[in-house]
């Protein structure tokens, strides 16, 4: 996909849900919101980002509580109101929502299984790729030669990564394995 904008795909900071390995999609379970560390991350990382030089247009985010609050600082030190896209929310983990995540992950063999099979009620990582990618597309024919910053989720933003760099969503496995997958307040550019 050829890019008419600068993305800046941002995951959220560390929320309750990291400490406890617990799913947390939509609609939310419970209130999951950043811990005191990730508060921490999330203004380190932005404030390292703006100290480089970099700036962005707009801020669009996940709506789920952690993404919020990721948002709300990243727009305070960047200087920009962020709005919300429900179409960058967490993957929907089905009956696994509010659950252990390690159950979640038990329910598949392989990864890829979950390219067309969701975790029982939950997306498949087609479904979640196209949403992700709507986004994109509908960004690039509304605005020309801005810097985008995307909040939203590990999974959903590795596919997203993938994607965006023209590779298939088994490539995007095989490239981004979990220690490769954006982190915790982590900001990529994406050109």
């Amino acid at each position: 996909m050829k890019l008419n904008n600068k993305y800046y795909l941002m995951r959220h900071g560390q929320a309750i849900l990291n400490v406890k390995g617990i799913c947390s999609s939509w609609p939310e379970k419970f209130k999951n919101p950043l811990t005191k560390l990730g508060r921490e991350m999330v203004k380190a990382s932005v404030e390292k980002f703006k100290a480089s030089g970099k700036s962005v247009d707009m801020i669009i985010n996940s709506p789920l509580l952690r993404c919020r609050q990721t948002a709300a600082i990243a727009g305070k030190i960047l200087g920009d109101k962020s709005r919300i896209d429900k179409r960058l929310r967490e993957i929907g983990f089905g009956k696994f929502n509010g659950k252990d995540l390690h159950l979640m992950w038990k329910s598949f063999k392989y990864e890829k299984e979950r390219i067309n099979k969701g975790a029982d009620g939950g997306e498949t990582y087609v479904q979640i790729l196209d949403r992700m990618t709507a986004v994109v597309e509908d960004l690039e024919k509304k605005y020309d030669g801005k810097n985008i910053m995307l909040i939203s989720h590990e999974g959903t933003l590795f596919l997203l990564q993938g994607k965006l760099m023209g590779l298939s969503i088994e490539e995007t496995i095989a490239y981004f394995p979990l220690e490769k997958r954006i982190h915790k307040a982590e900001i990529r550019e994406i050109k």
